[in-house]
């Protein structure tokens, strides 16, 4: 049979009425096999004819760009199983596939796409996926194969955990392959902790990602639960036979080329042992810190600009509070980012070192060997620094030392764990600081948290019913012009309605007022009363104004801040 690659005019017009019959029938498929078998056209003519009927836009294989597989968001199995390129240019991402009109398809591979960035839709023949996807298949096992070898070389003591998705299909161990294979899924997703929990069935596998549990999966059996807690404590040097007492311990992970550290709390239960597994992203971290400002944190104006003003003080303490999780210590980088001249000896000991500041001395705390919070204070105090940061203060001895680095010309920056900016007073005179003292140190106290924003691509406009205005207290008539948003969810925000976050804070600048009520123990309504003259606004009234712009939900003020 004569192969015909290039029909003429009238023959074609015919072809393409044909292929648009062919395609009502059964799609774009059935068009591109009726074209062959009826007609005699080669795959690559077919798909070409059948690009031209549709408006689309055929690719050859000579045409891809070699090395530009999207591994970041599907595996190899995924395009396989679904006849599927997608290439990553500098413009956009090259979607090719033997059926751009699939609506599945699109569905699946526009909710794995951030919303910023544009795909192109391309027809190629089944044999040209193929084709591509052997030969890049090959490509990137003998790279990860050389990795594995350079690793080899270089890297002294303990080996990372290997994610790479060719070591969790080839590993022979079902326990090593499921925790490899939970620990790939956490990270592509973003989740800062991976929660390992036991039930009476098995266990149940969570991540954290916004700051908010989402369900993973889970799995039956008691026994595959206990020997998945083994595996972790292998890991980590911990002791697998000791299962009564909480333990702690940290190993790295090498993904997507870099080398992850692992935190890792194993807890006793009725039901067996729970693991948390925080992740430390130190290169992400730096990539996202990298030139960090504050304005990056989503503070709004004002609250930035009291901040501003607070860090830039010769000597003094900049105190930031929160709970764990709350970007305490990204907002002190910003901070210490801004104000790094190098005019200053900076110098920080912290638990851990969570991101590398240029010309800042940073000490890491190491409890095993003795250094502690207090211990490395004192140390710095003797090395000429001007401006410190302390991690957290956690017990009496480092909040003293603290308070006296602050009143001897050194301006110093520290968390500690408190409700609101009100409630750091009291904790630190329960820390038997001097009441005195303390006042004279503190320049001012930030409060934060972080709070989910609405997704743009799904985010709907509501109106709130009138108990839900009441259990926020929200005056409805205050609030009739509010443009108020609901979260719905969609594939570009995993289901969840949000899409990012950003902080919000209340700032307490000590003035001489709220000095002399502090000092005089007055109740802590005339403390606040004084707060708000000289401009203090609540965490809640932050992030309502943020659900009045519609940024974020009612829901999700009422779970971040205390109604009251």
């Amino acid at each position: 049979m004569n192969v015909l690659t290039e029909p003429v005019s009238s023959e074609r017009s015919e072809l393409l009425i044909l292929t648009r019959q062919l395609a009502g029938q059964g799609g774009l498929p059935a068009a591109l096999a009726g074209l062959q078998e009826a007609h005699g056209l080669d795959e690559q003519s077919a798909a070409d004819l059948t690009a031209e009927a549709f408006g689309l836009t055929s690719s050859h294989l000579s045409e891809l760009p070699e090395q530009a597989l999207a591994l970041s968001l599907a595996s190899f199995a995924d395009y396989t199983r679904r006849q599927l390129l997608v290439l990553e240019t500098a413009e956009a991402y090259l979607a090719v596939t033997p059926n751009p009109l699939d609506a599945g398809l699109r569905d699946w591979l526009e909710g794995k796409i951030p919303l910023s960035r544009r795909i192109e839709w391309r027809l190629a023949p089944a044999s040209v996926i193929a084709a591509y996807l052997g030969r890049e298949e090959a490509r990137v096992r003998t790279l990860d194969s050389n990795l594995q070898n350079e690793t080899h070389r270089t890297v002294t003591g303990d080996p990372a955990e290997n994610l790479s998705l060719q070591c969790i299909s080839e590993e022979g161990s079902t326990i090593v392959r499921l925790l490899r294979s939970t620990l790939h899924d956490g990270l592509k997703a973003g989740a800062s902790d991976i929660h390992i929990e036991a039930n009476q069935r098995g266990l149940a596998i969570k991540y954290r990602i916004d700051g908010v549990l989402n369900f993973a999966g889970a799995l039956d059996g008691n026994e595959t639960a206990e020997q998945i807690i083994s595996r972790i404590k292998v890991l980590s040097e911990l002791d697998i036979a000791e299962r009564r007492v909480p333990q702690d311990g940290r190993f790295k992970v090498n993904w997507q080329d870099r080398e992850i550290d692992i935190r890792v709390s194993i807890m006793p239960s009725i039901w067996g042992e729970d693991a948390v597994l925080r992740v430390l992203d130190k290169q992400a971290l730096s990539t996202h810190l990298d030139g960090l400002r504050l304005d990056a944190m989503g503070f709004d104006a004002d609250i930035m600009r009291r901040i501003r003003r607070l860090a830039a003080e010769p000597y003094g303490m900049l105190l930031v509070t929160g709970p764990t999780g709350s970007g305490k210590t990204t907002t002190l980088y910003a901070a210490l980012s801004e104000i790094n001249h190098g005019e200053d000896k900076i110098i920080t000991i912290e638990d851990p070192v969570e991101y590398q500041l240029p010309g800042v001395l940073q000490i890491p705390v190491n409890e095993k060997k003795g250094l502690n919070f207090a211990r490395g204070l004192r140390s710095i105090l003797r090395h000429d620094p001007d401006k410190i940061m302390v991690g957290e203060i956690r017990d009496p001895e480092t909040a003293q030392i603290a308070i006296q680095a602050a009143l001897t010309g050194h301006l110093v920056f520290t968390t500690v764990h408190a409700n609101n900016v009100f409630d750091v007073i009291g904790r630190f005179l329960h820390m038997e600081v001097d009441p005195y003292n303390l006042v004279s140190a503190l320049n001012g106290v930030v409060a934060q948290r972080l709070i989910r924003t609405l997704c743009p691509a799904c985010a709907t406009p509501t109106v709130p019913t009138p108990d839900a205005l009441a259990n926020a207290e929200i005056d409805p008539q205050a609030s009739s012009h509010w443009h108020f948003h609901r979260a719905v969810g969609c594939g570009a925000c995993r289901g969840t309605g949000y899409k990012g976050r950003r902080a919000i804070a209340e700032l307490l600048g000590l003035d001489d007022e709220i000095r002399e009520l502090i000092l005089s123990r007055a109740p802590i309504r005339q403390l606040k009363e004084a707060a708000r003259r000289s401009g203090t606004r609540s965490l809640r009234e932050s992030a309502l104004d943020l659900v009045q712009a519609g940024v974020t939900s009612l829901e999700e003020a009422n779970r971040v801040t205390f109604v009251a």
